[in-house]
């Protein structure tokens, strides 16, 4: 049994990507550029936000500039309609029960800006986290590995004791790079083609499949 599992956020956790894509669209409109579909922005996010902006931003209209207006239009809409569609991915709240039942510490590692991250999972999961982690302004994002390691480290255990669960290839890179086992989830955002390509040391189609291998060990992949 592993004594601890992180996950990402977005895509893993919680199904965002309606009320970002809205958000994003109503920058665009109010910059007077064309919109994206849903599944386009599904693979722009996964870097934090600033990211996701560059990627929605025009070709030709990414500079610094440009990505400040964008940002001042993008951060107060999203904060108040982050809750409109989001959700968590059936079967994520037994999930999270059955991990806690059994003793396992559970954490939460996202590029998503700390203060958005820290109040999405006030709202969606009160006092089920032991830890909670997002992106400060001027430190690296994943999959740089210092915000797993350094929790990972407050829990007092060894990378080979500790899951990270994610479903896009930042995250494996992620888990990979902090030495830790690293399952990619295919109910998100993001492919499993990509998932195994980025390293992903097992795959969960579903909670369920997630809780076993939390609760089993290390198994095949």
């Amino acid at each position: 049994m592993y004594k601890a599992v992180l996950f990402d956020l977005d895509g893993t956790l919680l199904d965002t990507i309606g009320d970002l894509a809205a958000a994003a669209d109503e920058t665009l409109r109010a910059l007077g550029w064309p919109t994206h579909t849903v599944e386009e922005y599904k693979y722009m996010v996964g870097n934090g936000v600033p990211r996701l902006i560059e990627r929605f931003l025009p070709s030709g209209h990414q500079d610094e500039e440009t990505q400040r207006r964008a940002a001042a239009l993008f951060f107060p809409y999203y904060d108040a309609h982050k809750q409109d569609t989001t959700a968590p991915y059936p079967g994520i709240p037994a999930l999270l029960t059955s991990l806690k039942a059994r003793g396992v510490r559970l954490g939460v590692v996202s590029n998503k800006e700390n203060a958005l991250t820290q109040g999405v999972i006030a709202h969606y999961f009160p006092g089920v986290f032991d830890a909670v982690a997002g992106h400060t302004l001027g430190t690296l994002t994943k999959p740089d590995p210092h915000l797993v390691n350094e929790m990972r480290t407050s829990f007092g255990l060894a990378p080979g004791e500790v899951l990270y669960a994610g479903d896009s290839g930042v995250d494996m890179e992620t888990a990979r790079n902090a030495g830790v086992a690293g399952c990619g989830v295919l109910w998100g955002f993001r492919t499993e083609a990509e998932l195994r390509a980025a390293g992903a040391s097992f795959l969960a189609r579903t909670p369920e499949e997630l809780a076993a291998l939390a609760l089993g060990g290390p198994s095949k992949r």
